[in-house]
């Protein structure tokens, strides 16, 4: 009975000490210091050891420019405890009082401890970056490894030279340090990567590239081709990535896996040219099924989606070619895919489709495959107005699938299919949920589908012009461009003036441009551009024009003017980095 209310005391007190320390704490971030003072206070009281709850009444101590009081609490503590870091404290308390003679005087007390002890350089390194103290901090790693040449801080220096922006220095730090410990090589990358968005230096990708190239010439090793291609990736230059991975290719023959999947990023990033380039190299190299099977299902959807119909009986001949060659089994499934999807939205034909599917069930394929069949089987439901019956295999995968992104996938797509009936409250109910997915694309598409529901709400009640509209996109979905195309322009004539009416011109805008019409889809466009500045589709039709100009036009100072105008305007735009690479592009810019 003595062990359990000593356990339940002991409960309550841990309890307490936890309640007061959220209650510091929140004085502390609302700037009540004094409030906070007292609180750290009785804290330390109670844990005279406890550093941080030490830290936070210094800080109180300064704010409240207590300074007497800082530098007496630093000196007893550093006599009690032998804390050689907190010199840089009483260093920096000096400081804040604008006395720099006595806090270089403290921070040279505490480099001369690092000379003595190269071990005393992580606490005093730590504060001195804290403090923003850069030329200190890396002052202190240096005098550490004078003394112990063994000791590595290359990744703390190299973050160091990038603050007093001296990237060269960085750039050759960071690259010494992801060849010496290739586990750090993500954190690196990362570290990279916020200077390549961040235009801190216009020169720092031409650098980067410079020093990368140097590397891979002189020591020949695969890992720098890899950091290569890694970089031409950031900049979307598939092509120049592919050379790079050619390169280890001939090293190392097993790296095909690395290929394909750099196909695939081409072609999600519309990069058509370097995707086929990329995906028939590797048909022309290998022999391993998967892999063929991969490439020729990538190569094929990326001819289904920029075709017309009269290029359907080709890819209907492919397809029946390449199933025929490789045979039905659990390896062609990409393809049996496929093939179901082209022939339910493509050729109107969803009972051979749904023929495939259920063929593709009954082979032994693992519960991951058998969920991407059920999602396709729920899509051709969907198409056929099944809407009940798509809903029960979406709503199996997220069960099944929780927490997985093709889970995700699902609840998304049950969402779609109650907006499809104009059950916009249960849809909006679901997208609410959705709008904080683990996957960005199905989060920003959750978004997208709620706020059209929320803002075509607010002044029509009766969600007449928003009812009209899931037709449309219905038959969008359907791949019926015509009648959708017609449907949103029945919506443009009797809602005109509506808020529907922004976002319906970008609908056409995207129809006109998947039919080739490139001169009504830039219309559509510049009717959002001109006459809906305010609207949240504003940067996205600024973007498609730009890419028509771009691409399909080549137009480059149309082009070159609307990416300038993404770039001064819509700094917040998902759209921006790309606009940004391709301004720099047309504008001649040598560090791609």
């Amino acid at each position: 009975m003595k062990k359990f209310l000593s356990t339940i005391a002991l409960f309550l007190c841990f309890l307490a000490q936890a309640q007061n320390e959220q209650l510091a704490n929140n004085y502390f971030d609302r700037g009540e210091f004094e409030k906070a003072l007292v609180s750290y206070e009785e804290l330390l009281k109670s844990q005279e050891g406890n550093y941080n709850y030490f830290q936070r009444v210094i800080e109180c101590y300064q704010q409240l420019q207590q300074f007497d009081k800082a530098e007496k609490a630093l000196e007893d503590r550093i006599d009690k405890y032998r804390q050689n870091n907190l010199l840089v404290e009483l260093g920096f308390n000096y400081q804040l009082q604008k006395n720099q003679e006595k806090a270089k005087k403290y921070y040279d007390q505490a480099i001369d401890k690092i000379k003595k002890n190269a071990n005393e350089v992580y606490g005093i390194a730590y504060l001195f970056e804290r403090k923003a103290l850069v030329d200190y901090a890396l002052l202190a790693y240096k005098t550490a490894l004078e003394k112990e040449p063994k000791m590595s801080f290359n990744f703390q220096m190299a973050v160091l030279y990038g603050q007093q922006g001296n990237t060269d220095l960085m750039i050759d730090t960071f690259l010494e340090e992801s060849f010496q410990n290739p586990q750090n090589l993500p954190l690196i990358q990362n570290q990279l990567s916020r200077f390549m968005t961040e235009e801190v230096d216009a020169n720092f990708n031409d650098a980067l590239k410079k020093a990368l190239l140097l590397r891979a010439q002189k020591t020949q090793d695969v890992f720098w081709n890899d950091f290569l291609s890694w970089l031409f990736i950031q900049q979307k230059e598939y092509g120049k990535a592919f050379i790079q991975q050619k390169a280890i290719y001939k090293r190392n023959p097993d790296s095909f896996a690395n290929i394909v999947n750099l196909g695939q990023m081409a072609i999600e990033d519309n990069d058509q040219d370097s995707a086929t380039e990329i995906l028939t190299f590797v048909l022309d190299n290998t022999k391993d099924l998967e892999l063929l099977i991969q490439s020729h299902s990538y190569l094929i959807e990326m001819k289904i989606d920029h075709a017309t119909e009269k290029d359907y009986p080709a890819i209907t001949a492919e397809l029946d070619q390449l199933i025929k060659e490789f045979g039905v089994s659990p390896f062609t499934l990409p393809l049996l895919k496929l093939q179901a999807d082209f022939n339910a939205f493509h050729l109107n034909n969803p009972e051979k489709a749904k023929a495939i599917l259920k063929n593709a069930m009954e082979m032994p394929i693992n519960s991951y495959q058998l969920v991407e069949v059920k999602m396709e089987l729920a899509d051709i439901l969907l198409f056929e107005e099944k809407f009940n019956q798509a809903l029960i295999y979406y709503s199996q995968i997220d069960e099944d699938m929780n927490g997985d992104v093709i889970g995700q996938e699902a609840s998304l797509k049950t969402a779609k299919t109650s907006y499809f009936k104009t059950d916009f409250a249960w849809a909006s109910h679901q997208l609410k949920v959705l709008k904080s997915a683990s996957s960005q694309l199905i989060a920003n598409d959750a978004l997208d589908l709620f706020l059209l529901i929320s803002d075509n709400t607010v002044e029509d009640s009766l969600q007449v012009a928003l009812k009209k509209f899931a037709r449309a996109d219905f038959l969008l979905y359907q791949n019926k461009k015509k009648e959708a195309l017609a449907g949103f322009q029945l919506i443009l004539k009797e809602h005109k003036g509506e808020d529907i009416e922004p976002v319906t011109l970008l609908r056409i805008g995207k129809i006109y441009e998947k039919m080739g019409d490139f001169s009504n889809a830039l219309a559509n466009y510049d009717a959002i551009i001109t006459k809906h500045k305010d609207c949240i589709y504003i940067d996205e039709a600024l973007y498609f024009s730009a890419e028509i100009y771009n691409n399909q036009l080549k137009d480059t100072e149309k082009a070159k003017l609307l990416y300038e105008e993404m770039l001064t305007k819509h700094e917040d735009s998902i759209y921006y980095v790309d606009s940004r690479n391709k301004y720099r592009k047309l504008r001649g810019d040598t560090n791609l």
